[in-house]
């Protein structure tokens, strides 16, 4: 026992029992929205509607197309798409077929060959200009591939966006749109499938070696959906805007099967520009949305950026990478709107740990690190030492979580499930603590330590204070080798539109703040940091420009 059984979250969210946990399967909960809710819109796509009821029909004839083709219960079906109808289509078309979902993401290319491989992906519905510019050498073994027209229902989408889908040549491959309208009245029916079968496999970022599938069943999908909804107090017809991709686990959870299951009109975002995702909210006036912190920047230094675009919203929140106080702070100062936080992974089926709609985060004194929130009442969060022990309140750790929400195993991979996915709880790799209430505060990954001179800094600390000078708009530490002191720290960092500010001037501002040893002894600023597309930034890219400077100089 320990005091983390006691579940102190529970607490602070006024509760006093876990949720119990309530199975069902993600297409019990598409039937009850549309029987409950048939004739509310299920997604909007620059102007074009669709009802749940004839999402349902459509997702329907797309189960039965691939059911003609040969895919059959268990088959994996990859999706690689953009935020678009075609998605949202596919997911529930594919699980009616009885298949297995595998999102991929866009900027996919050598990577492809593992997945399918590991995957025995079977099927895969693929834009055309994606397939054009950088999947069709990939797909040699893949028996069924749709190819996807980004125009479709996009006639009033920004030039912005789809100006670079026009024109593009004849492909001889069955086109999506075509093979679902041709199927609308069919007879056929719907697989139904148990709570336990598998819905969704996630590939990792795969940050040190190959990616690893994360296998997430119906029931934990449906499970973790659920929670969302209640957490944002999702309703029938709330406008739920598609900031988050929807191949990124939060983006495919929180929005696209949360929004399903809550009968909540999804607000197709093609693909995130910040001046057409502004026009998007003023013409849509949406109430949730989730995304990078990144994109919360991007859309504060834009020209058309104001207020007004926000005036909608009831929820507003942050996933995927971490949310620094000084972002939160100016985007409410600009906006009137709060940004909560959440976390979690594609194991956890996406948010585990979020701030309630409603409450604040605190910051840690000390550090002034912002809580990534708490604990979900049906999930069990602990910290654990090196040894494997829990620790106690304030204390730094792995944080670990189990409940309805896990990854049932990573596929083909024992080894990794074993280690990562001991009895059922997952091993995150993130460092982190939880304090007397139950908010946890996430420091970093176990494999972005930098250890300077015997001391360890961690790069979110560091960040944290960068984005506290008024000049810098995004900040990113690394650790560079250095032969006197182990490693060195040095920061990346863009700047404000207008604003000026030199190395020496940053570096100034985090020692004001900081012990020295974790200032950063380099500040180098770039126009832009490099980022994956779901708008994390990418640390090891920097990591490896920093070394190869490094080697240059010596």
């Amino acid at each position: 026992m320990s005091w983390f059984d006691d579940r102190p979250w529970l607490k602070t969210l006024g509760r006093t029992e876990p949720d119990a946990v309530e199975e069902s399967t993600t297409l019990r909960d598409l039937a009850a929205t549309v029987a409950a809710n048939g004739d509310v819109r299920a997604y909007a796509y620059y102007g074009h509607d669709v009802t749940y009821a004839e999402l349902d029909r459509q997702s329907t004839a797309f189960a039965a197309y691939l059911h003609e083709q040969g895919i059959r219960p268990g088959d994996s079906v990859g999706i690689y798409l953009q935020n678009s109808p075609h998605f949202l289509i596919s997911t529930y078309g594919i699980w009616k077929a009885g298949a297995v979902v595998v999102p991929l993401n866009p900027m996919y290319r050598d990577e492809l060959a593992h997945v399918f491989a590991d995957a025995d992906v079977k099927g895969l519905v693929v834009s055309k200009a994606l397939y054009l510019m950088r999947v069709k050498e990939y797909t040699e073994n893949v028996p069924t591939v749709v190819l996807v027209d980004d125009l479709d229902w996009a006639e009033n989408g920004p030039e912005a966006v789809f100006g670079a889908f026009r024109d593009l040549p004849d492909v001889p491959l069955p086109d999506f749109r075509t093979v679902m309208e041709e199927r609308l009245d069919t007879d056929f029916t719907p697989v139904e499938p148990a709570p336990s079968d598998p819905a969704l496999i996630g590939y990792t970022s795969g940050t040190s070696g190959r990616s690893k599938g994360a296998l997430l069943t119906h029931a934990t999908l449906s499970s973790n959906s659920r929670m969302a909804t209640r957490n944002s107090q999702l309703e029938p017809g709330t406008g739920v805007v598609s900031l988050a991709p929807l191949f990124h686990i939060t983006g495919f959870n929180c929005q696209l099967v949360a929004g399903v299951a809550s009968g909540s009109t999804l607000i197709l975002n093609h693909r995130f520009d910040p001046g057409s995702f502004l026009d998007l909210l003023r013409a849509e006036k949406p109430q949730f949305m989730a995304g990078p912190a990144t994109v919360y920047t991007a859309m504060m230094a834009h020209p058309t950026f104001g207020a007004d675009a926000f005036e909608s919203f009831t929820s507003i929140m942050s996933g995927g990478a971490p949310l620094p106080e000084g972002l939160v702070k100016r985007f409410e100062e600009k906006t009137g709107q709060y940004i909560g936080q959440g976390y979690g992974l594609t194991e956890t089926c996406a948010q585990c740990v979020t701030v309630p709609r409603g409450l604040r985060a605190p910051v840690d004194p000390e550090s002034g690190n912002l809580s990534t929130g708490l604990p979900q009442a049906d999930a069990m969060v602990r910290v654990l030492d090196d040894a494997g022990e829990p620790v106690g309140p304030g204390e730094v750790g792995e944080i670990c979580v189990s409940g309805p929400m896990i990854a049932a195993e990573y596929i083909n991979n024992p080894t990794a499930t074993a280690d990562s996915l001991p009895r059922g709880e997952l091993r995150t790799g993130d460092v982190g603590y939880m304090n007397e209430d139950g908010w946890v505060f996430i420091v970093d990954r176990k494999k972005d330590m930098i250890n300077a001179s015997g001391f360890k800094v961690w790069p979110r600390e560091v960040e944290d204070v960068l984005y506290t000078h008024p000049a810098v708009q995004e900040g990113a530490v690394v650790g560079v080798p250095d032969a006197y002191r182990g490693e060195t720290v040095v920061a990346y960092v863009t700047l404000q539109p207008g604003a000026e500010a030199t190395q020496e001037d940053i570096i100034a501002h985090c020692r004001e703040h900081l012990a020295s040893y974790k200032a950063p002894a380099e500040v180098t600023i770039l126009e832009e940091l490099p980022k994956t597309s779901s708008g994390k930034i990418l640390r090891r890219t920097l990591r490896d420009e920093a070394a190869k400077a490094k080697e240059a100089q010596q």
